[in-house]
């Protein structure tokens, strides 16, 4: 399962958009079943913005389904065809 970890990216937006944008189409292209994005605990903004940035029209093309993993709130998994 790939993985993208957005710790090291939190503060700045347009990062966290391109790495997200280059990881959910580096793992659609590889054939992977199941993708993980973290973006940690913390206060749930950066959840909220990855959840609304895989919510967007072009993006979810890409995927199936997208899912807050009920054991890790910490770990958003997206699920490909």
């Amino acid at each position: 399962m790939m993985s993208l970890d957005l710790h090291p990216l939190f503060r700045n937006n347009r990062d966290i958009e391109l790495a997200l944008r280059q990881f959910l189409f580096r793992a659609s292209n590889a054939g992977e079943p199941v993708a993980e994005i973290i973006p940690g605990k913390g206060s749930g903004k950066l959840r909220a913005r990855v959840l609304a940035f895989l919510d967007q029209k072009h993006i979810r093309k890409l995927y199936v389904r997208r899912e807050v993993d009920s054991g890790n709130s910490g770990r958003v998994l997206v699920y490909f065809r």
